[in-house]
């Protein structure tokens, strides 16, 4: 069963007592009107002195005169409380309605501060990014009683996450700096110690091995710098174009692989260092987790209805639809609660969601029939920027773009050109 609203509640609330306050005054009229009307509605018939009744009107008859005059009499009391009853129930119904209809209108005012905190919680909760949005505040006017309070420990409680968050971002900015000074002096050493004229095979095979291990850390303080760069809103803006950032990073790949590329003109506006590494992120990650053999990878651009997209798709293992949403967290990979090995830190979805929701988007990831995956980047079109978008990005599975998510036609029939 379906519970209704609390406004319909405070409505039936308000005009329940209300017409029940009308039902027991109406009630009390009548007993008191019907209590203190005579019998005789006003007009009094005594039995005359029969010798003036007998000199004026036969007996018989002033009998019979006495009866219909007391029917009348009767007749017209009670049509009078049957019209108190009437009148006063068609009066009362009337101006019940009346009561619940102001009673809907009060109880939507009634109502307002909480819409303003519902409408506040949920545009935190549709930033995309976690710590996005924590600087807003409920502005709520008005007395200090309980939605005062109300709103007032909301805020408090969005001031300590922003300080939370803002905190941990801190913290991995000043780390991740504070540890590339010593990774680059490391890399110095090991270069100097494996150029140096007569240094042993044995040296100069360790010392390949260590700056392969510096170089990873590397890459990983650099993701991390990324990651929390990313996650902060991007206010210096310029013109990109999502087709030319694609053909420029295919053209850097150098893979094995073939890229085919259906790109068609895709204007945003952004960080274009960002979006570059958004994109090299999808490129790599797709190439990364292929097929060993006889491997594939799509990417697509276009424009449509107001967003731009860059959908990204390859060959590769099967992917459960279960598993895709935590591909996007830091350091998970599928399968694995911590990355290990070669293939990556488990930060490339992440910093790529984290860029995207930085330029007002969005990224959904979808598994591709026969294995891999199809990953869509939403970003608003040019002509549609926005600091805060009025509008969230599509993120249905059925999103109309000029490329569909699990729709990519085979390589063969791809009208497109494979990255050298």
């Amino acid at each position: 069963m379906k519970r209704l609203t609390i406004r319909a509640r405070l409505t039936l609330v308000y005009g329940g007592l209300f017409l029940l306050a009308g039902v027991v005054l109406l009630a009390v009229t009548y007993v008191l009107v019907s209590q203190q009307m005579p019998a005789t509605f006003g007009v009094t018939l005594n039995r005359a002195p029969a010798p003036k009744l007998d000199r004026i009107i036969d007996p018989g008859d002033a009998e019979q005169l006495r009866v219909f005059a007391r029917q009348v009499q009767d007749e017209a009391r009670q049509n009078a409380l049957e019209s108190l009853l009437t009148q006063g129930g068609i009066a009362l119904a009337i101006v019940s309605a009346t009561a619940f209809a102001f009673g809907w209108l009060i109880a939507g005012r009634a109502l307002q501060p909480l819409h303003q905190i519902t409408g506040t919680a949920r545009r935190i909760a549709g930033a995309g990014i976690a710590g996005r949005g924590l600087h807003e505040r409920i502005a709520l006017d008005g007395p200090r009683d309980e939605v005062r309070e109300l709103a007032d420990t909301f805020n408090l409680m969005l001031e300590r996450l922003d300080q939370s968050f803002d905190g941990q971002r801190r913290f991995v900015a000043n780390a991740s700096h504070e540890l590339r000074t010593p990774l680059a002096l490391n890399r110095s050493l090991l270069e100097l110690a494996i150029t140096r004229p007569g240094a042993p095979a044995e040296l100069r095979q360790l010392g390949e091995t260590l700056l392969a291990v510096n170089e990873r850390h590397e890459r990983l303080i650099d993701g991390l710098l990324t990651l929390a760069d990313s996650e902060q809103q991007v206010v210096d803006r310029t013109s990109v174009d999502l087709a030319e950032v694609v053909g420029h990073v295919a053209e850097q790949l150098g893979t094995e692989l073939p890229v085919y590329r259906q790109l068609a003109p895709a204007r945003t506006t952004g960080d274009p260092v960002l979006l570059e590494r958004l994109t090299q992120n999808l490129l790599e990650n797709a190439l990364r987790h292929n097929v060993p053999a006889g491997g594939q990878v799509w990417v697509s651009t276009g424009t449509v209805d107001g967003w731009a997209s860059l959908v990204v798709a390859n060959t590769g293992p099967v992917v459960p639809g279960y598993e895709v949403e935590t591909m996007f967290q830091p350091f998970r990979r599928l399968r694995q609660e911590r990355v290990g090995g070669g293939r990556g830190f488990g930060l490339g979805l992440s910093i790529v969601r984290a860029v995207a929701g930085a330029h007002g988007g969005s990224v959904r990831a979808e598994p591709r029939h026969g294995g891999g995956l199809v990953v869509t980047v939403l970003l608003p079109a040019e002509t549609s920027v926005r600091a805060e978008p009025e509008h969230a990005p599509p993120t249905q599975p059925g999103y109309p773009g000029p490329a569909r998510p699990g729709q990519l036609p085979p390589a063969a029939a791809l009208p497109a050109v494979p990255a050298s």
